[in-house]
């Protein structure tokens, strides 16, 4: 069942990881005719069927006006922008995350836009049962508290569920994937979970004889186009609510070692946390300490809704995934025509240093 006839849909967050890939996804379905991208930066990059609109959702005070106008007479609108960093300045992340996100809603409900898709997170649940068994979408969204973004993404998910409740006609979808990557987005997600400091020899094997295996630490990745044809797929189905989004296997640290060729080292999680702390603290890391915290306790999702109601399934597994995305880091990879995702800027890391501060500024 494709996307309905003529469909005009605008994605919010349209530049970075995601919304490169939703807005790829969207431009080769023949029943969308158009697709309006909304971004802070106006990219160079000229998509089949999109047209760029600038506006920041976290900042202006005034963009929900501006954000009806743009999504006034849409079928649908997909919501992906999100700030990762500045770790060290939760109240900036949450202006955009948080406040932002209520802004986009409103507009929702004042366009009179029939369809929402929102994208929330495997880091919206609530820690993992301890037998470890996979949850499905009725597992709690109360994130893990001290981490901003695990916080920000169950707040959201209360703002939805008060949003549905005060707009039973728009038809709201939320996706939760796991962690997504592509080899185009390597250089931006270096910036935002490695930051400037790590050699990219590190990333080859030759260079790197050991991997850090962390007791219980089992991730689940997807590549971010697989994510990107599950949210084509909702516009097109009359489903609501959850659906979570991930790729076999769990990656641990083993998987990771075959990768690069290397062996695992066992290491105890304290000792693992507090390199990291200092780090941060030391801004010489980005991600907080608290978002470790976090990765420890997330659940491991079952996407069998996904499969079943949306048809979903993905084309790469997540091994295929990350060694996409290291030859990504390998290679320094990124899209010079958007600017989150685009290599390293003028002036090299030196520059990267000034511009972010290491978790001071996005």
């Amino acid at each position: 069942m494709g996307v309905k006839h003529g469909m005009r849909v605008v994605v919010v967050g349209a530049t970075g990881n995601a919304g490169t890939s939703v807005v790829r996804a969207l431009g080769e379905a023949p029943d969308v005719e158009s697709i309006v991208g909304v971004a802070r930066r106006v990219p160079s990059w000229s998509p089949p069927k999109t047209t760029w609109v600038r506006a920041d959702i976290g900042r202006d005070a005034g963009e929900e006006a501006g954000l009806v106008r743009h999504f006034e007479g849409a079928d649908a609108v997909i919501h992906l922008a999100w700030l990762i960093q500045p770790s060290h300045r939760p109240a900036v992340t949450w202006a955009t995350n948080v406040l932002g996100s209520k802004r986009v809603f409103e507009a929702v409900a004042r366009a009179e836009v029939p369809v929402l898709v929102y994208a929330s997170s495997v880091g919206a649940y609530s820690p993992g049962p301890e037998d470890g068994r996979p949850v499905d979408e009725s597992w709690p969204t109360d994130g893990w508290p001290e981490a901003a973004y695990c916080r920000e993404k169950a707040y959201v998910e209360r703002m939805l569920d008060a949003f549905e409740r005060e707009h039973p006609q728009v038809r709201v979808v939320r996706m939760r994937p796991g962690f997504l990557f592509k080899e185009e987005a390597a250089a931006e997600q270096r910036r935002l979970f490695m930051g400037p400091f790590l050699p990219r020899r590190l990333v080859r094997s030759t260079f790197l004889p050991a991997v850090f295996d962390l007791p219980g630490l089992r991730l689940q990745v997807l590549h971010t186009d697989d994510a990107a044809e599950a949210y084509r797929l909702a516009l097109g189905r009359q489903v609501r609510g959850a659906f979570n989004l991930a790729a076999e296997p769990p990656v641990d640290g083993e998987t990771l070692a075959s990768l690069l060729d290397a062996r695992t080292m066992r290491i105890p999680r304290f000792a693992a946390r507090s390199a990291m702390a200092t780090a941060w603290h030391l801004h010489l890391l980005p991600p907080s300490p608290h978002l470790f915290d976090a990765a420890l306790r997330l659940p491991l999702m079952d996407t069998t809704r996904a499969q079943e109601e949306l048809g979903w399934r993905p084309r790469h597994t997540a091994v295929e995934t990350l060694q996409e995305f290291l030859t990504g880091l390998r290679r320094g990879t990124g899209m010079d025509q958007t600017a989150p995702l685009a290599p390293s800027p003028p002036g090299g890391r030196v520059r990267e240093v000034a511009t972010t501060g290491v978790g001071e500024r996005p």
